[in-house]
């Protein structure tokens, strides 16, 4: 289960270049970032550019702000096989994905980092994608696929997402990003006994 609310771009205001005031599921800590739609054209990412397979209609970009930050924080499940009980005990992996990318040859780009927290909000792990550099994606305008998996630290209660977006050059805050997951497995049980 995708622990991100809306890390897809697909609800609430939005659709055009323009930026919006709020995004669903989301804190704006900074700038104020776009919600743009697949088939907007100008030069924005198309249903025919590297993207996700599944894309919906729209991906996050950074608006007109030289830097633009959202945040948002997340409860990690109390119960079950990936509970509180399983996480102290060392027996829960999370997994953080996103596709970020941006505007042909410019360096503007997405970051997406989560730090695993404990109850008091103090900060146990951090993972970070990004930003995905234009020579990776060939000088195209391109998403492409980051993802990191790690350990979930015992004492973990909560994670706190930031996806940011840096203008490099001109007047569009063109870092782009979509897909954005965050899941928790069950660590595979260790082989208990001796030697065959």
């Amino acid at each position: 289960m995708n622990l991100v609310v809306n890390g897809d771009a697909e609800t609430g205001p939005g659709g055009t270049a323009e930026p919006v005031g709020s995004v669903h599921g989301w804190r704006l800590a900074q700038g104020a970032p776009a919600l743009v739609r697949y088939d907007l054209g100008g030069g924005y990412p198309t249903p025919g550019d590297p993207g996700p397979a599944d894309r919906g209609t729209r991906f996050f970009s950074g608006g007109d702000s030289a830097r633009t930050a959202l945040v948002q924080d997340v409860g990690l499940p109390r119960a079950g096989a990936t509970g509180h009980r399983a996480v102290d005990a060392g027996r829960v992996r999370y997994t953080l994905t996103a596709w970020l990318g941006g505007y042909a040859g410019q360096q503007d780009g997405a970051r997406l980092s989560v730090e695993l927290r404990d109850a008091h909000g103090t900060p146990l792990a951090l993972s970070v994608l990004g930003p995905v550099t234009a020579e990776e994606r060939g000088g195209r305008t391109a998403l492409l696929a980051r993802t990191d998996t790690a350990a979930v630290p015992p004492g973990a209660r909560s994670a706190r997402l930031l996806l940011a977006f840096t203008r490099a050059g001109g007047t569009s805050n063109d870092g782009y990003a979509d897909a954005i997951t965050l899941t928790l497995t069950p660590a595979q049980a260790a082989r208990r006994g001796g030697r065959p």
